[in-house]
């Protein structure tokens, strides 16, 4: 899904905006006055949405069956609390993505669209491990696309003010999508976050980066695979991908290895004692940086600007990881063979709140300090870790929250 969700408002807020979730005493829901007025409010807010509508070129007859019979969807503000690629650990994390059954699927699907793959890496320059790993992640290959009525799920997040006015934005572009037909009301389902389609694009990427891959005059990325995969390809390249530059790969340390170095060319790791697990040479030309997932004891990776790119897509490390190694994995690559440190203790929530409020006061961290650890979180604790002297992994584990308990 482009964009991740990241930045969950708070239950209260999503309250006082007029969804209930919690029960009554004795009974089944909220007060049915409670409900009457959160009826009426989410009314005027739909009714609010008609004048920028109609501005983008909405008819009022698209408008009325679009919201026909949408209600706001409790579930979905419960689900925006639960993004696993932020909070679970990155190797339950890619351990989950990369399960037997998805392995087989991926390399049935790889034999069966072999040509439309062949087509996809001509045209734009994306390898078909990138590709795939995008339709894997995102849908299983295609397995399942998601059942939520997607105007439902955008009108939802909006009403709430879920991300600012991000969800309204692609709301009224998912009205657009409507008013042009290229997709109709009945067929419109998607994720709880409004992602459509077999490689799960917002209303504003399809707009933007959907393509008609099969040459049928439609782009179609719900039911057509070549229009799906074409399209992802297109997102990437149009984000970035440069052709010939892998997305990056495992890498041994030597003995002694100074964390203090973080990006510079292939050659330059190559003398620093780096070397390719897979046995390969390292690439000639071009630049990576030492990206340690699981800490200096863990698994190591060179990622170049291209990892950044599946990035964009959804701008968890781990969700990355998931896309480059699954996508690897059905195409004959070996498993990850650096070890994680599931031996070791694991942050909980609280404590993850606490380690980036704790930065956050040194100055080494600006943003929500919400626990979801991504990339600023891990710039954080590196940098923190270079001024006191410790190992610059950029790992946020129990030794980093206890040094930084120390300083006053």
């Amino acid at each position: 899904m482009q964009k991740p969700i990241r930045l969950a408002r708070s239950l209260c807020g999503a309250l006082l905006l007029g969804l209930s979730f919690s029960l009554v005493p004795g009974g089944g829901g909220s007060p049915a006055w409670a409900q009457d007025a959160s009826d009426a409010r989410f009314q005027r807010f739909v009714q609010g949405l008609w004048p920028a509508a109609k501005a983008r070129g909405v008819s009022r007859a698209t408008f009325e069956e679009a919201f026909r019979g949408v209600e706001p969807d409790s579930k979905i503000i419960a689900l925006t609390k639960k993004q696993s690629e932020f909070v679970r650990p990155v190797w339950d994390y890619i351990n989950g993505a990369i399960s037997a059954q998805r392995l087989d699927r991926g390399r049935q699907m790889a034999a069966e669209w072999t040509k439309t793959l062949d087509a996809v890496e001509r045209a734009y320059g994306v390898p078909r491990s990138v590709v795939l790993g995008v339709w894997g992640m995102e849908t299983n290959f295609g397995s399942f696309t998601g059942s939520i009525y997607v105007v439902r799920a955008l009108a939802t997040l909006a009403y709430t003010g879920y991300r600012g006015g991000f969800f309204k934005e692609e709301l009224l572009t998912a009205l657009q999508v409507l008013e042009e037909n290229h997709i109709d009301r009945t067929k419109m389902l998607g994720s709880w976050a409004g992602a459509m389609g077999q490689t799960q694009f917002m209303p504003s990427s399809f707009v933007k980066y959907a393509v008609d891959g099969n040459r049928d005059g439609v782009r179609d990325i719900w039911a057509s695979v070549p229009d799906a995969l074409a399209s992802t390809a297109n997102y990437l390249r149009q984000h970035g991908w440069e052709p010939g530059l892998p997305w990056g790969f495992e890498v041994k340390i030597p003995q002694g290895f100074d964390f203090r170095h973080l990006r510079q060319g292939f050659a330059g790791w190559q003398q620093l004692g780096l070397r390719r697990m897979d046995g390969k040479a390292m690439p000639r030309t071009g630049e990576a940086t030492l990206f340690l997932p699981g800490g200096a004891n863990g698994p190591a990776f060179l990622v170049t600007a291209n990892y950044d790119v599946i990035k964009a897509y959804n701008s968890s490390d781990a969700y990355a990881m998931g896309v480059a190694h699954l996508g690897d994995r059905v195409l004959g690559g070996h498993p990850i063979q650096g070890a994680w440190p599931k031996d070791e203790p694991v942050l909980d929530k609280d404590q993850r709140q606490e380690l980036q409020k704790r930065l956050a006061g040194l100055g080494f961290y600006q943003g929500e300090t919400d626990g979801k650890f991504g990339s600023r979180t891990r710039d954080a604790v590196r940098n923190f870790q270079l001024r006191r002297g410790l190992t610059p992994d950029g790992y946020a584990d129990l030794a980093v929250l206890r040094e930084l308990r120390t300083v006053r």
